[in-house]
Parts: structure tokens; sequence; C-alpha cells
């Protein structure tokens, strides 16, 4: 048997990494000088164990080959080292429940006598000496929920918050013992100065400040504590086994073994640095350049599975400084990550976050990244779109999509219920939606259709729900979805994939019938989508008219706005017909009062298609004018009957000046564009009337 070392354990590869320690660093001086030689003053202050190995110390107890086996996660594996180890099994499983009915009976005890509130904040520092007992799995459990203030009271939520960077290192010599061992290099060759304590530790490893000997470069070494895959390995197969025993009592169609698998695999790769190094690099490629956002540099020639080097970054908690830019840069960032390309950080919680001495967005902890494919990344947008829109039917199908229900369910009775969900949800705006409130509004459906949380979707919902929690906690009124709406709606609008193209088509036509509202809700989200210092809101809301209309006109002249730019000009194409229509029956209706008994006679040429199609351009021309007035009480196409078209008078005239007193102002490429587009107008609507004379001279 070999018995892994016992480090004093809480450790984590999540870090945070705040000011520059005040202890000194530890230098070597040239001629080098071999690491013992020192080592003493590299202890820690306090020797004696931690009270994670001291009360779960016995879960490194493994072989050589059994601690090796356990690199990757494998439920069969693990299944079979602890088959053989029934007594080490029951013994976990008689603390787990010892330790937590221990707690949950002073509580109850607390209820009886009427002062849960008195002992509220000491039950919630029992609670978390009770996670760091129990080591990395049930941490990471509590860290996951410890960024969401409107879910979890104040007490808790602070105490669980140490649980992010805040617990007690393992020993320094088992470190740097560690370091040596798996870079094979004596430590003063590779480094002339490191900290001689830990200047942040978690739940899987801890984080020492050095400076490279070869170049001066102050960089961050991680260190991951010894045995701690055998302490997670076991603790995931017990909660694997009461995740297979809830579902089976509470009658639920979520596999809640897959989401322990994926959040086990997760957890696993976090723990094989090598893994975690190639995802920052990969994290920089692409959204390192993004404004204000920064990802620190690897170092994959000093990385081993359980040593990771990286660039040193200087900053604090973005909670600490509540920067709600710097949240809107997350939000960005976010939808770069999740909509854009798919390689996504799976766990975005405070201590991951830094607020840069130069105010930037710095990432840290690469280990739990996630993958969103290209489908499914579709089906979220659409499904984000259907729910602000209100199309519950078509959310229905996007649920499908997603995996969230099975294709056999009765749609129609989940529209129905969906329509009952999130009618009141979505009735006052789409920056008034709560990403949380969708969540805990959406439980009692989920459980009468039947629905099931894949395995992806967990830590899609972890990531939105964490960047919403951080910001919530500075500001209750903050919506992760309106401010992310904006960048989903500028995607749909500019995207050239067919399956945005076609969802977009199908927005905007319904029935047949042109949803000019719906074009117009999109493109003044979507001009909200920038992350400037300025409140963007602010920009959009109460910018010069002028602005917004440059805006508008920009945005569907430019490549992107190619697929827009067709739809508007086969609605103007279309309104223009209809205005010749309404021009030629108010000559007819004129013409016919000046006949006697003209009237009865005179007949209608517009059709209630024509009608529509008058009123949309009308609104199209409200609209590119950047028009604020409440279209409720716009200049609206009114018929008294078949034979009088009213409605467009000075006003209307003026707003089509203020547009063409604009286009001066546009940047070159915009102004040839427009030249085109007379021609490209004439020849849609010789086609439209040509066609339409056929039709009526065949009829």
């Amino acid at each position: 048997m070999l018995l892994l070392p016992s480090p004093p354990s809480s450790s984590s590869s999540c870090f945070s990494i705040l000011e520059p320690s005040p202890r000194p660093l530890l230098q070597f001086h040239p001629p080098p000088r071999r690491i013992f030689h020192f080592r003493p003053y590299a202890l820690n202050p306090t020797t004696a164990l931690d009270s994670f190995t001291q009360n779960s110390g016995y879960l490194f107890r493994l072989t050589a080959r059994e601690a090796e086996s356990l690199e990757d996660y494998s439920v069969p594996k693990i299944a079979a080292i602890y088959r053989r180890k029934p007594f080490l099994v029951l013994r976990r499983l008689l603390q787990v429940a010892s330790t937590f009915g221990r707690w949950l009976a002073l509580r109850f005890i607390d209820d009886l006598r009427e002062r849960s509130d008195l002992m509220f904040e000491v039950r919630a520092s029992e609670l978390r000496n009770i996670l760091v007992e129990l080591g990395p799995a049930y941490i990471k459990i509590a860290q996951a929920i410890s960024s969401r203030p409107d879910l979890i009271p104040p007490s808790y939520l602070d105490e669980l918050s140490f649980l992010q960077d805040q617990i007690a290192p393992f020993s320094s010599e088992l470190a740097f013992n560690t370091i040596e061992r798996e870079l094979n290099i004596p430590l003063d060759e590779l480094f002339s100065e490191i900290s001689p304590q830990p200047t942040a530790a978690a739940s899987l490893g801890q984080v020492y400040q050095a400076r490279l000997r070869r170049n001066g470069q102050v960089v961050a070494v991680k260190v991951q504590r010894p045995g701690v895959q055998a302490a997670i390995a076991l603790d995931i197969l017990i909660l694997r086994y009461l995740a297979a025993v809830f579902r089976k009592v509470a009658k639920l169609n979520t596999d809640l073994e897959a989401v322990v698998d994926e959040w086990a695999t997760s957890l696993f790769k976090e723990m094989d640095y090598r893994r975690e190094a190639k995802n920052g690099l990969k994290f920089r490629e692409l959204y390192g350049n993004l404004q204000d956002v920064l990802v620190p540099q690897m170092f994959i020639e000093h990385t081993t599975r359980r040593v990771l080097i990286m660039e040193w970054v200087k900053g604090q908690k973005l909670t600490e400084v509540k920067d709600l830019y710097l949240v809107e840069v997350g939000v960005y960032c976010s939808f770069n990550q999740l909509l854009e390309y798919g390689f996504y950080h799976a766990d975005p919680h405070p201590g991951n976050l830094l607020r840069t001495s130069d105010g930037k967005l710095a990432y840290l902890d690469f280990g739990m990244m996630g993958e969103f494919k290209q489908e499914l990344r579709d089906g979220f947008i659409e499904a984000c779109l259907h729910l602000v829109n209100r199309d519950f039917d078509a959310l229905a199908k996007d649920f499908v999509t997603l995996g969230l229900l099975p294709p056999t369910a009765d749609r129609q009775a989940v529209t129905q219920a969906l329509t009952a969900v999130f009618q009141n949800a979505v009735s006052k705006g789409v920056r008034s939606i709560s990403f949380g409130d969708l969540l805990g509004t959406l439980g009692t459906t989920m459980y009468k259709f039947k629905f099931r949380i894949p395995s992806y979707f967990s830590l899609v919902i972890r990531s939105l729900a964490v960047l919403e929690g951080i910001a919530v906690s500075f500001d209750p009124n903050y919506k992760v979805l309106g401010s992310t709406y904006p960048w989903i709606a500028r995607k749909v609008l500019t995207d050239n994939s067919p399956k945005l193209k076609s969802s977009l088509t199908s927005l905007l036509y319904e029935e047949g019938v042109f949803r000019i509202d719906r074009l117009e809700s999109l493109i003044t989200e979507s001009l909200r989508a920038r992350i400037e210092k300025s409140s963007v809101r602010k920009v959009v809301e109460n910018s010069d008219s002028k602005i917004v209309v440059k805006e508008v006109l920009s945005f569907a002249l430019s490549d992107k706005g190619s697929f827009l730019r067709d739809l508007l000009l086969q609605e103007i194409a279309k309104g223009l017909d209809a205005l010749g229509l309404a021009t030629l029956d108010s000559i007819n209706s004129i013409t016919a009062a000046r006949i006697p008994f003209g009237s009865s006679i005179s007949v209608s040429m517009m059709t209630n298609e024509d009608v529509n199609n008058l009123r949309t351009l009308n609104r199209l021309i409200l609209l590119l004018s950047g028009s604020q007035e409440n279209l409720s009480n716009e200049v609206t196409l009114q018929r008294a009957n078949k034979n009088q078209i009213t409605g467009f008078d000075e006003a209307y005239v003026q707003e089509i000046l203020f547009v063409l007193s604009v286009i001066p102002e546009l940047p070159p490429e915009s102004q040839q564009q427009i030249l085109n587009l007379p021609v490209e107008v004439a020849r849609r609507l010789i086609s439209r009337v040509t066609a339409r004379t056929i039709r009526r001279m065949w009829s």
C-alpha cells in the first residue's frame, strides 16, 4: 500500500490573486544554492494538519497503481477501486451523514427554541467549516452557489465566499517538493524569488508569487494538493449513487447521473494543469483581444499535470470594486464565449474575475471549460428571440431542439403552460427579464411535462447565473439577459448562418404578414450592443436623432446587414406599390366625386394586404428616420372605406427629407450602396407590378 502524503488541505485550481503579498519573497542569489538551504524559512507558520486532512485524510490511502488510474474520470475505474474498499466507503458515508446530520439537528433545535435568527451567523460559519472538513468536492458545490446573493442568505453568502480563495493552505515544503519533482529542476534554478507562503489557496491547489530567473518576469505558480483526486473520486461516486436514488424516488425525467458525470468530468479535467494551460492559450487567442479583457499568458514549457506557471495578474475581485462597466464587459465576453465560438469559461465565480489596476477585466483559472455546439448555440439564440417576442409555440419547438423536452411531448399543452409561466415575466420588456426568475418560475412546468436537463446545459446555465449573481450583488436591478439580448439581436440581424437567416425570416413574417414591430425591436436593441464606459442605454435613448439614423443606415448598408437590407428593399417595394395603388384610388375617388352617381361605381384597387404594406412602409420611414414617437400615436394609415386612404401628410414628407439629409454624413462605402438602391427597388417594384397585372388579367 502506498500512503500518499497528507497535506493540510484547502486549495483549489481556482484562485484569486489580489495585491502582492506583503511577506518578503525568498531570494536566490548566485551562486545557486540548493533549495534545502532556505526551506526552513519557507514553511507556513502553522505546521499542524488542517481540518480536511485531520478528518478526511484516510481518503488518500491508495496504491500507486490505483492513484495513477484516477488521472481521468471513469466511473468503472473508480467503482472498481472502491468496490474492494467497502469499509472505506462506509466510513465516508457515515462521516458525511453524521457531519451534515449534526448540523441539521442543531438548526432544528434552533427553530424549536425560536433562536434561529440569533444563531444564523454561527450556523453559517459552522457550515463553512463542515464543507472544509469534507473536502474539495463539497467546496466546489458550495462555490457554485456562493455567487448567487438572490438565492443565498447574506450570512451564508459571506461565509461561503471564503471558500473561493481563503482556505487554509497545505505545507509550502510539500508544495516546493512537488514543484521540483514535477518540473525536474531545482527551485533556485527556475526562480530568483518565490513567496515563502501561498498568496491564495482554495479547494484543489494553492498559488505562489515568483520571479523567473531567466527573464525576471513575475509569475503565479499553482501547485496541486497531492492525493486530491482520490478524495474527490470517492465523493463523486457517492453523489452519483445518491443522484440515482433521488431521481428514482422523485420520479424525475432529468438524468441526474449524467449531470453529475458532466460536472465530474469537468472537475477531473480541471485537475490536469496541462489541459488548463492549453485552455488558457485558446481562451487568450479567442477573447484576449476583446475590449478591456485581459487573459494571462501561460508558460506551457513549465507546466505539468500538477504544476502550472502563468503570468501574474494584479487586481481586485470584481465583487469588491462594484464596477458595472466591467460586468457589461463580462456579459459581452460571455456572449462571445457562448454564442460566437462556443468555448466558454464554466467556472466564473468572483475569485476568477478580477479588476486589474488599469481597469480591465481579467479572467483566471481555465480548468473548467465548456464546449457549446453550433446547433445548440443557434437553438439558444432562437429560444431567446422567441421568448422576448412571446412566440411560445416556437419556444416549445426550441426546447425540443435544445434537448429539454422529448420530441413526443404534447406541444400544444406545453405552449399553453409556457404562456402562463412567461407571459408576465416578459410583459415589461427584455430589459426587465431576470434570468434567475425565469428558471425559478419554470420549475413546476418542467416537472409536469417531463423536462430533461441535458448535461451540457447545467454548465451553460451556471455560467450565466453566476455572472448575474455577481452583478446583482451591487445592482439588484441588473438583468444579464437584458444586457445580452442586444448582442443576440445584432447577431441575428448580421449572421450568415442559414439557420439564423431562416429564424429571422420566420420571426419577421407571421402568416405572410411582415411584423415591422419585431424588426423595430431587433434594430433598437442591436443599437445598444456596445460596451462603452458611458451607459449604452443613455447613448441610444437620449442621443441626437441624427446619430440614431446614421447608426441604422450604416448598419443596414454594411456587408453584415446585406440580408436585412434585402428584406427592407422587399418591403419598401411592396409599400411603394401599395402607395401607387393608393394614389390611383385617391384620383379615382376625386374623379368619381365630380361625376353624377360616380361614387356608387367607384371601386378600390387595394386589398387588405396592400393596406398593411402601406402601413409597413410608413413605419419603416419612421424607423429609418430615428423617430422617437410612440408608435401607437404614429401617423398611421386609416381607411375610412375602400375608396379612401389618408395619412401621408407633411409630417411624413419631413421624415423622408430628414433621412435624406443624413446621407452626406455617411461613410463613402455606405453612400455608394445608396446609389445602387433605387435601381434595385425599381427592379423589385416592376417585377411586383408585372406579376400583379398578369394575375389580374387571368383572374
